[in-house]
């Protein structure tokens, strides 16, 4: 029997092949490995030969020309359900077979919490003095409780992110285009009448919506302006649903008393982006999703689709 050849790919932390049983693939599969994002011109050459790929979350796009240059990919592998940098047509039209996997719903949730905490207690700056030497105590702290939590898209992450700010004591406000206040109301959460309103009456925004041509660059100039001074940006989502210029205006006037970012339009994030020199600015690198439970789930079910794909029997199919 021929040996199929597996790539998982991005795998920056070296954990895919520990993080579940490839065991049961030792006799079908030989799996490799790869620990560094590729740049656009050198993922066909890396993936070429490859029957299976796994791939993880949005790191690397699949558009179309990337299957016409792969005639022996045959199974697509993305952790999680949904992934829009794949082009589910173009696979299908080259018989390549994309499944999802399960993930943990809590992860990003957290993340955002830890962000929004991060910022309203200066943690960043108070943190690296400790360790400078610098200053002891320079900063004057925020309080959550009594304050208003502004969520921009109610869906399954924003109402865990709703249900942890009324625990801090905070009157949670929502908005996405098609919640109902009776959705909102079951989260624990009051409708604002539009995205200006939300904006302009939360303390802390947070973004919570899918990327889409109608979401992208939502968050605009106009929004950010009406945010209160003193307020603070949380986006934990996709960097596009934020303007990336109006953001940095924003912040470089100081209009915001700072932003907590997980995601960005580019990534891995330029190392010359000022985003990473501002310093009313708390960044991550796309940690959201990145934990010992979700990386589980992500790799334990691409090992069953690729098992169920070698049988015969897909599971969790995208089209």
């Amino acid at each position: 029997m021929t040996t199929v050849r597996c790539l998982l790919l991005d795998d920056y932390q070296d954990v895919a092949l520990t993080s579940a049983d490839w065991s049961t693939l030792t006799d079908r599969v030989r799996v490799d490995r790869l620990g560094r994002p590729l740049a656009p011109g050198e993922v066909a050459d890396a993936l070429r030969g490859y029957q299976v790929v796994v791939a993880m979350r949005e790191r690397t796009p699949f558009p179309a020309e990337l299957f016409a240059a792969l005639p022996d990919l045959r199974l697509l592998v993305t952790t999680g359900m949904r992934n829009a940098s794949i082009d589910l047509a173009a696979a299908a039209a080259h018989g390549v077979t994309v499944c999802g996997t399960r993930g943990s719903s809590g992860a990003t949730a957290e993340l955002t919490w830890a962000l929004i905490l991060g910022l309203a207690r200066n943690l960043l700056t108070e943190a690296t003095a400790l360790r400078t030497g610098g200053p002891w105590q320079s900063t004057v702290g925020t309080d959550l409780a009594g304050r208003t939590l502004g969520v921009l898209g109610l869906g399954r992450l924003g109402s865990r992110v709703a249900e942890i700010g009324r625990a801090f004591g905070m009157d949670v406000l929502a908005w996405s285009p098609h919640l109902t206040a009776e959705r909102a109301d079951a989260a624990g959460a009051r409708l604002a009448g539009s995205a200006a309103e939300l904006f302009a009456d939360s303390d802390v925004v947070t973004v919570h919506l899918v990327l889409s041509e109608s979401t992208r660059g939502l968050v605009d100039e106009t929004l950010l302006r009406r945010m209160r001074p003193g307020a603070y940006l949380v986006n934990t989502s996709r960097g596009p649903v934020v303007d990336r210029a109006a953001l940095v205006r924003a912040l470089r006037e100081g209009r915001l008393a700072g932003a907590g970012l997980d995601v960005y339009d580019t990534e891995p994030l330029p190392a010359d982006d000022e985003l990473r020199r501002l310093p009313n600015v708390l960044a991550t690198p796309h940690l959201g999703y990145v934990t010992r439970d979700t990386y589980a789930a992500f790799y334990g079910d691409a090992v069953a689709d690729i098992a169920a794909w070698l049988d015969g029997t897909p599971l969790r199919v995208l089209t």
